[in-house]
């Protein structure tokens, strides 16, 4: 009797046939997966710190005081994690191509520390691809989802960043091993190793060009190779970016009304409100500081106008170093129409309500009348357009 073979082990036997093909190829290997896991996690760690130290600054806990010194900490922080996370793209994507035929290893598990390794790679990959996909996305300023970006880009971040220790702690041994001297036939070893160098090369060489064509936005030096930078630190409105116009902000015949007071509170109650001629008339101050965007971009500018501590002392407050100050815009919605000062940067003389910006009176999209600038601070926080002052 003739015993015909089962579809089902057939199908089985096609898949792994596939799989040991896959295998043997040397840009499968564990040593390539391995070398390509160790640039991404020190690319998603160190983008994950800079990320942590962004969310920090803009939504501080009562327990964070962020510094004003030096001045572009803030430019440099944030442009680091904007390169790290370019620069994963696409050593994700080779790590996920270098590995994929282990996904259809038979038995799934092995051991429990197995099985945890296998499980963390659900939110470690989903939360990897979603990270870098709403990043970019945040970049361009392109937000097709209904969440609070910043918000979900920092839950999911804890949660890949947890996934990808369990990951490291469970594959840990492996890779020591595939990075050692391994064992290799005669033949083997010139195929082998040239295989796994032109794919680690294309890998690292993609991963480079793409941070090399947009560091040119935060990178002055080099902003004639940003061919991909969204924005250029030196094109816009009175020569540097607009994130958000006046008219978009509805913010348009209000900044120009002869009316415009800048008011100072305190209690519930009125200090003082100065006319634009008084707040002009104070003690003048000039600086060269960055405006640092959270999308990557930066500009150095001089800023011209009146430190913050002046306009403070001349409505009677006297305790500076004691407070902090909540800063008000004309700007009738959204989430950043109001910052806060905290006394640290309120210390600091070149935190100032600018009027003028490189010697021109400020353009309307860059906040005219009054806009805060200051060192080290985000420029979403850089509040444009300020018409009052609470003092807390």
């Amino acid at each position: 009797m003739i015993s015909l073979p089962r579809p089902i082990a057939a199908g089985r036997d096609r898949v792994f046939s596939w799989r040991d093909r896959r295998l043997a190829d040397p840009r499968h290997s564990e040593r390539v997966a391995a070398t390509l896991g160790i640039a991404l996690g020190v690319c998603f760690f160190v983008c994950f710190l800079t990320g942590l130290l962004s969310h920090l600054i803009q939504h501080p806990p009562s327990w964070f005081t962020y510094t004003s010194r030096p001045a572009g900490l803030f430019r440099l922080t944030q442009g680091v994690h904007v390169a790290t996370g370019i620069a994963s793209v696409p050593l994700l994507f080779a790590k996920l191509w270098s590995v994929f035929p282990r996904l259809f290893q038979w038995p799934l598990f092995k051991d429990p520390l197995h099985l945890l390794e296998r499980l963390s790679l659900l939110p470690l990959v989903g939360g990897s691809i979603f990270l870098l996909v709403t990043g970019v996305a945040n970049i361009e300023l392109w937000y097709p989802w209904v969440f609070f970006f910043p918000a979900g880009h920092y839950a999911v971040a804890w949660v890949t960043m947890g996934a990808l220790v369990i990951h490291i702690a469970a594959k840990i041994r492996i890779t020591r091993r595939a990075l050692g001297r391994p064992e290799r036939s005669v033949v083997e070893a010139p195929v082998h190793t040239a295989g796994r160098r032109r794919f680690l090369g294309l890998a690292a060489t993609g991963s480079a060009a793409l941070v090399a064509v947009t560091i040119g936005q935060t990178v002055s030096p080099l902003k004639r190779l940003g061919l991909l930078a969204p924005r250029h630190p030196d094109v816009g409105v009175q020569n540097f970016p607009v994130n958000k116009t006046a008219i978009e902000a509805g913010v348009t015949k209000s900044s120009k009304d002869p009316a415009f007071r800048l008011t100072v509170e305190r209690g519930g109650k009125t200090l003082r409100a100065f006319t634009l001629d008084e707040v002009t008339a104070l003690t003048p101050h000039e600086a060269e500081l960055p405006i640092a965007c959270v999308e990557g971009w930066s500009a150095s500018k001089r800023w011209n106008g009146v430190a913050l501590r002046h306009i403070l002392i001349a409505a009677g407050v006297t305790d500076l170093d004691s407070i902090e100050v909540g800063v008000e815009s004309l700007q009738r919605g959204g989430r950043y129409r109001k910052s806060i000062v905290n006394h640290t940067q309120l210390a600091d003389h070149d935190t100032m309500l600018a009027t003028h910006v490189d010697g021109e009176v400020l353009a309307p999209d860059h906040g005219f009348p009054l806009r805060l600038i200051a060192p080290a601070r985000p420029g979403v926080l850089q509040t444009k357009w300020v018409t009052k002052l609470v003092v807390r």
